[in-house]
């Protein structure tokens, strides 16, 4: 599912170049695969020379991304693309949601958030244990209106981690219609279905009409 928030446009020209507000590098890695053939350069924050301590005091995952996106923006003259993302399961209340990356503490494993999750669900039949991974990104282009989109990929938690890719939540999410984790997937196939793939694509159509600007 695709969900565009927010769009507003004013034709002008833009700098051949994206900074990604993220330190992260397995989402540069995703993002690089995604929107590498568009032609610009694209950086992380700290490849820009970018250091900020941004507060995500956000109540929704388009918020937070909007936030990091306006802070790195007001740091530079390119456009810049801010993601926030999480997993939210259905039987715990959407927990941990746009908590995820805290969930236990921020300096906690993933092994050990994904065994505490496990823990909680213990018991719980498949048919309760229905998740979704969300990504919301955000994109500030200067002298535009921000533009926000979602992407997700449903599927449900299973009783035991599995597979050695991907990264956080990925070991303990499977997806249905391949009953294997998301962990298990080639780097391929899981930008084909996952939330941050399916963002990234929606914000590659947006992006395009900035791209035919400066071509």
């Amino acid at each position: 599912m695709i969900q565009k928030l927010r769009q507003k446009r004013r034709t002008g020209r833009m700098k051949q170049r994206i900074i990604f507000a993220t330190g992260n590098k397995n989402k540069i890695r995703e993002i690089h695969e995604i929107l590498g053939d568009l032609g610009w350069e694209i950086l992380s924050m700290k490849e820009a020379g970018i250091d900020l301590d941004i507060v995500e005091d956000g109540t929704t995952f388009e918020e937070n991304a909007l936030i990091k996106a306006k802070a790195v923006a007001a740091q530079c003259n390119d456009i810049v693309l801010a993601d926030d993302s999480g997993l939210e399961i259905d039987y715990l209340n959407k927990e941990p949601g746009i908590y995820s990356a805290r969930y236990a503490g921020e300096d906690t494993s993933y092994d050990i958030k994904n065994q505490m999750l496990l823990d909680r669900l213990q018991g719980v039949p498949r048919e309760k244990r229905t998740a979704r991974f969300v990504c919301a990104i955000a994109a500030v282009v200067p002298g535009h209106e921000p533009i926000v989109v979602r992407g997700t990929i449903e599927g449900y938690i299973g009783d035991k981690p599995a597979g050695e890719n991907g990264f956080g939540y990925d070991p303990i999410f499977y997806v249905p219609d391949l009953n294997c984790s998301t962990a298990e997937l080639s780097p391929e196939e899981k930008n084909a279905r996952s939330h941050r793939g399916n963002a990234l694509r929606a914000m590659r159509e947006e992006l395009k009409q900035y791209i035919s600007d400066v071509r």
